[in-house]
């Protein structure tokens, strides 16, 4: 059912337990799905609030060393240790026999692997950089802004016919649009392989695989939705590329705050402290549980608004079996990934006209006749959306 925040004054009942207050935009007001910000969860740290809290005086963490005796000398260990027994409890990354080398978000650990896969010859010509369109929008910018003469942005890895060295860029389950992927260039030159899994968490995608490779990135900000606190981490194999990754952030940032990385060990405490102790906890409690369940419910009342327009198709999704849940489950992607309807050229521009801002296809490689739609705004954004959708009507 899509409820009118107009018209309608009573509030939306989740299973949850939250109830959630009908939107307050006004009729000329956008309501921006664009961003990717990952605030939806918001409503169940509320909830721990209190188990959450850090206290950090005035004399500690003043030093740019967190740990001298690690690789990766600027992260504190109370992190380190946190990053591996989250992946124990999830069970989504070997862990063993790897090299974890911490990031001001994934962000920076992009261009740290770039230049850390990169050839070391100034005399080489740069390497190219593909991943499959659609691809994430930001790939090609966070290449290119620095002009390097390392490496270049070279599009579609499905259309690299070149025998050259390259670096794909596998993103799985994939932004925008929540497919699961794999490496596709075909050439004679062996690539290097960088696989992004920033939403490979239980709320958006079955855990079917313990996945095990060279370099795997993950972030913090879309595994709790604490995007502000900057955290990414990832697990090289290579010790001589996780060195060259290392000494990158040093000179691009000289570490990473100790004070974030305190507040989302305590976090990631909290999570795996819940599946600690599953029969004393509610499942309220249970981070992954209760975020599912949100992704899930956001999923279906977005899916009966679409159905209503009769202006855009959703992409399909396989059910899975989830190693984590012991279930067979959906995928609940982090972003909706729509096509619009014969008649409708530019889907970005349609929305616009209904007061709703998203990212278009042209910014992952594809046609305009696709959009991206964020699943992972706030409540009151998300409740908007769907009413508007689901009064759209085909031109």
């Amino acid at each position: 059912m899509v409820v009118s925040p107009i018209n309608g004054s009573s509030p939306l009942s989740h299973s949850n337990g939250r109830t959630i207050p009908l939107s307050t935009f006004s009729r000329n007001s956008f309501v921006n799905v664009e961003k990717g910000d990952p605030v939806a969860f918001r409503s169940y740290w509320e909830k721990v609030r209190d188990e959450c809290t850090v206290e950090i005086k005035g004399d500690e963490w003043m030093s740019y060393l967190g740990d001298t005796n690690n690789l990766c000398w600027y992260m504190v260990p109370q992190m380190r240790d946190a990053i591996l027994r989250l992946h124990n409890v999830v069970g989504n990354a070997v862990t063993k026999d790897k090299f974890l080398v911490l990031g001001t978000g994934s962000s920076q650990l992009y261009q740290a692997l770039l230049y850390a896969l990169s050839p070391s010859e100034s005399s080489h010509r740069p390497i190219n950089v593909v991943a499959v369109a659609p691809y994430y929008s930001e790939y090609k910018d966070a290449t290119d802004i620095l002009q390097s003469r390392l490496f270049q942005w070279t599009g579609d890895a499905a259309l690299y016919d070149k025998d050259e060295p390259y670096i794909e860029v596998v993103t799985s389950p994939n932004n925008p649009d929540g497919t699961l992927r794999v490496p596709v260039v075909n050439s004679r030159v062996e690539g290097k392989i960088i696989y992004d899994l920033a939403y490979y968490w239980p709320q958006y995608t079955p855990i079917t695989d313990q996945l095990d490779h060279d370099v795997m990135v993950f972030t913090f900000s879309k595994c709790t939705g604490h995007a502000g606190s900057r955290i990414g981490w990832a697990f090289v194999k290579d010790i001589e590329v996780a060195k060259k990754m290392i000494r990158f952030t040093q000179l691009n940032s000289i570490g990473v705050s100790r004070e974030s990385q305190i507040r989302a060990a305590k976090m990631i405490g909290v999570i795996c402290d819940g599946y600690k102790n599953l029969k004393s906890i509610e499942s309220d409690h249970l981070f992954f549980d209760y975020s599912k369940r949100l992704m899930k419910e956001r999923w279906e009342k977005f899916k009966t608004a679409i159905e209503k327009s009769k202006v855009f198709t959703l992409t399909k999704y396989p059910t899975s079996y989830c190693h984590f849940n012991k279930d067979l489950s959906e995928q609940y992607p982090a972003f909706a990934w729509l096509k619009c309807v014969e008649g409708i050229k530019d889907g970005e521009s349609y929305l616009e006209n209904l007061k709703i801002r998203t990212r278009g296809g042209e910014r992952f490689g594809v046609s305009s006749k696709y959009v991206r739609v964020s699943m992972i705004g706030t409540d009151d954004e998300f409740n908007e959306l769907c009413t508007r959708l689901s009064n759209a009507k085909r031109e």
